[in-house]
């Protein structure tokens, strides 16, 4: 072979070998999303007593990113055709600017998912029994192998469904936005509460729902700080479940709940806060009974609504172990009598519920935890100064407090 063919042969493979990795490269780049789809829908296929799939997988290499298009979880047991998840479009990505502060971490942004639990469906056990959390987190980590530090959701919902309800009973939060930032801590590393986390929808009956707080969710038990509250929710959108629970429509009125819970250490402390207002009650049936029991339900009214604010409400406490949280009987029947004699409950979260509640610090002493009872009771009465309602119940507290403060 001349020097001149060894030359030529050189120059041929000095250009096919380059455009055969092109060519691999470009035909990897076209498989790679056929690829991801099929490793997704084997790791839904390993959730037990579930299935599920994914319609279509769209890369954005030049940000470090894929989408998840048409996916959706069901139980194998479902009657129904309603999937329990279905999350249309779903991006994931590297953070970058935590990548410019030395963090590897993701972000999630999903629009228009929907979590609709039909209770028919879920209750039905499948043979291979129900996932545990660790399967639900293996999944999660499988599709997502980076923690995640930014979640964001926009136009989701939330529904309950109980179809073989008579009537049918759809309870549902629409038009659900959600953010929560810095959930693994890579900027603000010294707050006790470094995530933040707010959230708006609108439930049945056209209510206003509000979420706003703060996270720490590196802890094995999260700690927190959340208010919630759900507002000028129309009364009678609740009467498909009032009329099977309880035999009762709402002829009129609003209604509202109010929470906050806070979470220390595993210990947890809150309230929740239901309130109607302005609301006409009416029986199930007509005929004699249907009138004694509407009257049974005004006069029950009576005794528990706040008349000078046509409020209706109780608070409900939370406190104790998470593997525990009970609530107290006595004190939501006393705050329920409260409400109606004392004061009307305010139509806002109370704020009275700080990160600082929930610690259950075994350690102070008697004559420390005698100082936190008196200035409690110090606020208790400040409070009550301020408060104009007359009547009995009122003057019965005064004069209470003031053996308290003769003590």
């Amino acid at each position: 072979m001349t020097e001149k063919k060894k030359r030529r042969g050189f120059k041929k493979k000095r250009y096919t070998i380059p455009i055969i990795i092109i060519i691999l490269l470009v035909a990897f780049r076209i498989y790679l999303p056929t690829l991801i789809k099929n490793y997704i829908n084997d790791v839904l296929a390993d959730i037990p007593g579930y299935y599920g799939q994914v319609e279509d997988i769209d890369l954005a290499l030049y940000r470090g990113a894929y989408v998840i298009d048409g996916m959706y979880l069901d139980k194998v047991t479902a009657d129904t055709q309603v999937p329990f998840l279905k999350f249309p479009k779903n991006d994931i990505s590297i953070e970058w600017k935590s990548l410019f502060k030395g963090e590897i971490v993701s972000e999630i942004i999903m629009y228009n998912p929907e979590v609709i639990y039909v209770f028919e469906d879920q209750k039905q056990t499948p043979a291979e029994g129900e996932p545990n959390v660790d399967d639900w987190t293996k999944a999660l980590t499988d599709i997502v192998p980076l923690e995640i530090n930014n979640f964001e959701v926009y136009d989701g919902k939330l529904a309950f469904v109980q179809l073989q309800a008579d009537p049918n009973i759809d309870l549902y939060i629409n038009q659900l936005d959600l953010k929560a930032k810095n959930l693994r801590n890579v900027v603000e590393k010294n707050r006790v509460l470094p995530s933040p986390i707010t959230a708006t929808g609108v439930s049945i009956g056209q209510g206003k729902v509000s979420l706003d707080g703060n996270m720490n969710l590196i802890k094995e038990i999260p700690d927190m700080d959340i208010a919630f509250s759900l507002e000028d929710a129309d009364a009678t959108a609740l009467n498909d479940f009032t009329r099977h629970y309880a035999g009762l429509d709402f002829d009129k009125g609003t209604f509202g709940v109010y929470s906050e819970i806070a979470i220390a250490d595993g210990y947890l402390k809150g309230y929740v806060k239901p309130l109607l207002t302005d609301t006409k009650l009416i029986g199930k049936d007509d005929g004699f009974l249907g009138v004694l029991w509407e009257g049974f339900v005004g006069i029950f009214k009576f005794i528990l609504k706040n008349q000078g604010t046509d409020t209706l409400a109780t608070r409900v406490p939370l406190e104790g172990d998470l593997n525990n949280v009970e609530s107290g009987v006595w004190p939501t029947i006393f705050n329920i009598f409260e409400n109606a004699w004392i004061q009307a409950f305010k139509g806002e979260v109370d704020d009275d519920i700080d990160f600082e509640d929930a610690f259950n610090d075994p350690n102070l002493t008697k004559e420390e935890k005698k100082e936190l009872r008196k200035k409690r009771r110090e606020k208790r009465r400040e409070e009550r100064k301020n408060d104009t309602t007359d009547g009995f119940f009122k003057r019965l507290f005064d004069g209470k407090e003031k053996e308290e403060d003769d003590n």
